[in-house]
């Protein structure tokens, strides 16, 4: 497929100097890779690796009545069972690095199981043969309890409670079970719409299904530190989560990245890392866990599915006056990317558009399904293939041609979004009249005359009187409080161009993160004017002080002082010898080498890559 650059658009925008996009560009790793010469964490060889391998539940929950692994333990070659106690701090949510959220899940799980493939135990053998054999000889009592699949009815009245850290089965934003978005009043201009267009889109679970499965080995080094071979595609997040778990300082972890054999977003989520090393502090020995391609698919953490419902408020010119929108995000049983998601989508809405009235409510919601996590573009991608969808369902209503629909409500330069930001460097007209011709789609004359550039007027930009409403506090859908997903008529309201402060119910996690006023839309007459006012005089220099008067030099005609009486000299006395510091003894190994490499700092146990 080729690339077209079309530089004749925004040409007064940009700098043109792109020096690389459009120019053919070896990458460094290119020939490695192209050579099957690249070394992935799979190809570093260690003397003595162990293999270990996780027990999972079959069932989407369950509790844990009792586990034996007698039978385990006496196989040959089975070296350790590792249970849930063997973890340091068995508790974790990927997104604690950055403060955001509440740990909600082990590592291994001790009590309950939450998703069908939660690990409850590992075993390490001496080959991966026994390690399977010896999963396979664990006797589990199982306690089976409901479960839930679904996102509606994980939030519905009585559905069984699927993460304990987040008992309604929504993730908490402030004092909300979900992420609100309002601008304008969206019921008032539905009422004044010609057509409402409602309807619903669904998303399915994505596997990222990487060529090599996610994996880690990680060895004992010299002075008590731990080397990891990781395919992580977040290498630093699983440095620190595998030092959280574990209870180590990150000096004592040397993690070795870089090479991920796909990815996806797949690779985040510092899940077979922390347990390598855990298998090498317990067992001194290397250790590897990687998961087999079934594991990939089942346990490897997906796209979460997403469910949105879009009803739009259109005039008979095909103009969209109002859009409401409601998404659920499948978190699956535990959070780790997915609250994420929302606030992310949130930001996004309701896409590309110039819409005078906004509402949405955006669910995080935990159900008893793999946890999902990051794939290309998470959190905006499902919500761009519904929105999309539905302005050919609202071209449809309106009897409008699609493509002129979208240059007639796209954005333009200099109008203000539905989060209170200026739109800025639009490009979707330019980007309708070239697709249009391209596909010989025939365009009106004014639509081929229309430009991003221009178009945006005083009412387009405004910030319009807004409707409130203090729908969806924590816990009250699940007490039976809150009858609807839709956003409630508003209870109160905020004046235009407020700059809103008196409505921030949802303090930021962190002050670094307090959004200002003006990097919003809104402006502060009395800020700007403080801003813009004369800078006062500087303070004056401190005068140095004056310079110490100087002692009067000895007067030149003094006579000479008298030398002292000549004394024989006296033969030195030899120092005592030192005796000479104690020089640190070079490294030596435990054991001999049988082979690889012999230098300080490096695992004792690594005997080279793998070569093809």
């Amino acid at each position: 497929m080729s690339i077209e650059f079309r530089k004749d658009l925004f040409a007064d925008e940009r700098d043109d100097n792109l020096n690389e996009i459009g120019k053919p560009k070896l990458r460094q790793d290119i020939e490695g890779h192209v050579r099957g010469r690249t070394a992935y964490y799979d190809d570093h060889l260690f003397d003595g690796l162990l293999h270990m391998r996780c027990v999972r539940s079959p069932h989407h929950h369950a509790k844990v009545r009792s586990v034996d692994t007698s039978a385990a333990e006496r196989m040959p070659g089975v070296v350790r069972v590792i249970r849930p106690s063997d973890v340091p701090n068995n508790l974790n949510t990927l997104l604690s690095l950055i403060g955001f959220g509440r740990d909600d899940e082990q590592l291994l799980s001790d009590q309950v199981v939450r998703y069908a493939g939660e690990p409850i135990l590992a075993i390490i053998a001496t080959s991966e043969a026994i390690a399977r054999a010896a999963c396979a000889e664990v006797r589990v009592d199982w306690d089976v309890q409901p479960h839930v699949l679904d996102v509606e009815e994980a939030i519905a009245l009585g559905a069984p409670s699927v993460n304990p850290a987040y008992p309604n089965n929504t993730f908490e934003y402030g004092p909300y079970d979900h992420v609100k978005l309002r601008f304008g009043d969206v019921q008032a201009a539905f009422a004044q719409a010609d057509h409402i267009v409602a309807a619903e889109y669904e998303m399915s679970p994505i596997e990222q299904a990487p060529i090599e499965t996610c994996g880690a080995i990680a060895a004992p080094e010299t002075a008590d530190r731990f080397v990891c071979h990781t395919g992580t595609q977040a290498l630093f997040f699983s440095l620190g989560t595998s030092a959280k778990l574990l209870n180590l300082a990150s000096s004592r972890l040397h993690f070795i990245g870089g090479t991920v054999g796909g990815g996806f977003g797949g690779k985040v989520d510092s899940i077979v890392e922390p347990m390598a090393v855990l298998g090498a502090m317990l067992t001194g020995k290397p250790v590897k866990f990687q998961w087999d391609r079934e594991e990939e698919m089942q346990v490897g953490a997906p796209r979460g599915a997403e469910r949105w419902r879009i009803k739009d408020g259109v005039l008979a010119d095909g103009t969209i006056v109002a859009r409401e929108l409601t998404g659920f995000f499948d978190a699956g049983a535990y959070t780790r990317l997915s609250s994420y998601a929302g606030t992310k989508c949130t930001g996004h809405l309701p896409g590309p558009y110039s819409i005078p009235n906004v509402a949405s409510n955006t669910y995080c919601v935990y159900t008893n399904r793999t946890p999902a996590t990051a794939m290309r573009g998470f959190g905006i991608t499902g919500v761009d293939f519904a929105i999309e969808c539905h302005m050919d369902r609202v071209a449809e209503a309106a009897g409008v041609d699609p493509i002129s629909l979208r240059i007639k409500n796209a954005y333009r330069d200099g109008d203000m979004k539905a989060h209170r930001r200026e739109a800025k460097n639009c490009a979707l007209v330019e980007s309708c009249q070239v697709a249009a011709g391209k596909a010989g789609w025939g365009l009106s004359a004014e639509d081929m005359a229309a430009s991003s550039l221009t178009g945006t007027d005083a009412a387009r930009q405004a910030i319009p009187e807004t409707a409130l409403d203090g729908e969806g506090k924590i816990g009250e859908r699940r007490a039976g409080r809150t009858a609807s997903t839709s956003p409630a008529p508003g209870t109160s309201r905020l004046p235009a161009g407020s700059r809103g402060e008196g409505h921030m119910a949802v303090p930021v996690q962190r002050p670094d993160m307090q959004i200002a006023p003006e990097r919003v839309g809104h402006h502060d007459p009395a800020a700007h004017a403080q801003a813009n006012a004369a800078p006062q005089a500087q303070p004056a220099m401190p005068t140095p002080p004056a310079a110490a008067p100087t002692p009067p030099a000895q007067a030149a005609s003094a006579p000479p002082a008298a030398p002292p009486a000549a004394t024989p000299p006296q033969a030195p006395t030899p120092a005592p010898a030192t005796p000479p510091a104690a020089q640190p003894k070079p490294y030596e190994p435990d054991q001999p080498f049988s082979r690889g490499v012999k230098r300080p700092g490096a695992s004792r146990f690594l005997s080279g890559s793998r070569r093809r």
